[in-house]
């Protein structure tokens, strides 16, 4: 169930998702609280659970980390053994930045940051050995039109 986020609340997190390093006045400053009002509104929106952390964003490319690779996974496998070992599995990979079960022609999907083929093809040699899997199949990404958008609040 949705929460219930009012406008002030929504002005919090569309300016914590711009930079959340910003300090509690700064912040009170942007959305036009007082800071102890603002104090009062982030605990409560991280006691809820709408608020976890904060986290940097990192230019991949600057760190070699140029190739995405989209890949799709389709297996014959749906019980529940194979897919708790299944999903232990895949987040052994520190590649894998993102990872969904998904409707359609395949199960899965997999985001991987890597530096070039040769890593990926480790990755990918990785990923197979761990489970058995009916279908891989990889994208890759040629250019990054948009990455790492912020949530449309």
């Amino acid at each position: 169930m949705p929460e219930n986020i009012d406008h002030i609340d929504r002005n919090i997190l569309r300016e914590l998702q711009k930079d959340a390093s910003l300090s509690q006045r700064e912040l009170a400053d942007r959305v036009g609280i007082s800071q102890n009002a603002c104090w009062r509104r982030l605990r409560a929106l991280t006691d809820r659970g709408v608020l976890g952390g904060s986290s940097a964003r990192i230019d991949r490319r600057r760190l070699g980390l140029s190739l995405v690779v989209f890949v799709m996974l389709r297996t014959r496998h749906h019980s529940t053994d194979w897919l708790r070992a299944f999903r232990r599995h895949v987040l052994t990979i520190p590649e894998v930045v993102d990872f969904h079960r998904i409707g359609g022609d395949y199960d899965y999907q997999l985001k991987v940051v890597t530096e070039d083929m040769a890593s990926y093809d480790r990755v990918y040699q990785r990923l197979i050995e761990g489970v058995e899997l009916d279908s891989v199949t990889s994208y890759f990404a040629m250019e990054a039109i948009a990455e790492n958008r912020p949530l449309p609040l």
